[in-house]
């Protein structure tokens, strides 16, 4: 951990040397998602609820998968970006390192910039924390807390299983951000009204209706089901099979020979 902070501190001190690009990527990021948010507001500025959920609730919502999703992003980008490193070279130099190879993968970059999404997703959180009808509690402030920490825990699971299919394919491939960009989309709702068939899928392949819907519904009093507040917990438990296939994709490593 202590090695981990250092190389934060690093990435800090090296983005600080070019302080205006810095800010510009960082307002660059949070107007991106802004527009998202746009269309948000003004698809209820013409109707008053979706699918019997209002404008906060959606904002609670939105808000937490796009600060999972912007968490997991800062801090797993090396896992989107692993395509790079296998074709340069750089991978056969961290075989031969005294370290954890996912511990070197997950160091080798950090994506600082990614706070402007982070940012707005704090403003969404926190607008919709003070408008939402909610008696809030510790049980339900530490519901949103598993949220955020079993959406980020998903959506780094889907970066290392993005990472993995490059051992077989050296190149990434562009329809993994279905399953990573796509879930970010999708999360902008409960998954129910997508109907079953999406609910299904995010719950029983992808565990995001575990970090997003079913949690969300606890904290709606839309149901008293108490197992609805650990569903979170899936986000992390879906790292175990990434982990898996990360060391399988790892046996059929063969080097480019950069």
């Amino acid at each position: 951990m202590r090695l981990y902070i250092k190389y934060l501190s690093i990435y800090i001190k090296s983005m600080m040397e070019y302080k205006v690009s810095f800010l510009l990527t960082t307002i660059g990021q949070f107007l991106t998602t802004f527009t998202v948010f746009l269309g948000v507001y003004f698809m209820f500025d013409r109707f008053n609820s979706v699918n019997g959920f209002t404008f906060s609730e959606i904002l609670l919502c939105f808000s937490i998968v796009l600060m999972a999703f912007s968490l997991s992003e800062c801090f797993f980008r090396a896992f989107d970006l692993f395509s790079s490193v296998i074709s340069n070279g750089e991978f056969d130099r961290m075989l031969v390192r005294p370290k954890n190879l996912i511990f070197q993968v997950l160091a080798s970059k950090i994506e600082i910039t990614r706070i402007g999404r982070l940012l707005q997703a704090i403003i969404m959180l926190i607008y919709a924390i003070l408008t939402i009808d909610i008696v809030w509690s510790i049980s339900k402030i530490l519901i949103i807390l598993f949220m955020i920490v079993g959406g980020t825990a998903m959506f780094a699971g889907l970066y290392i299983i993005y990472a993995t299919i490059c051992f077989f394919t050296i190149e990434g491939l562009e329809f993994m951000n279905i399953f990573t960009d796509g879930s970010r989309e999708f999360g902008k709702y409960p998954m129910s009204i997508y109907g079953d068939g999406v609910l299904k899928f995010y719950t029983y392949v992808i565990p995001l209706a575990c970090v997003q819907y079913y949690p969300l519904m606890y904290l709606l009093n839309k149901t008293d089901n108490i197992i609805n507040m650990f569903t979170p917990i899936m986000g992390i438990v879906f790292l175990i099979p990434s982990l898996i296939f990360w060391k399988i994709g790892l046996k059929h490593y063969k080097s480019t020979g950069s």
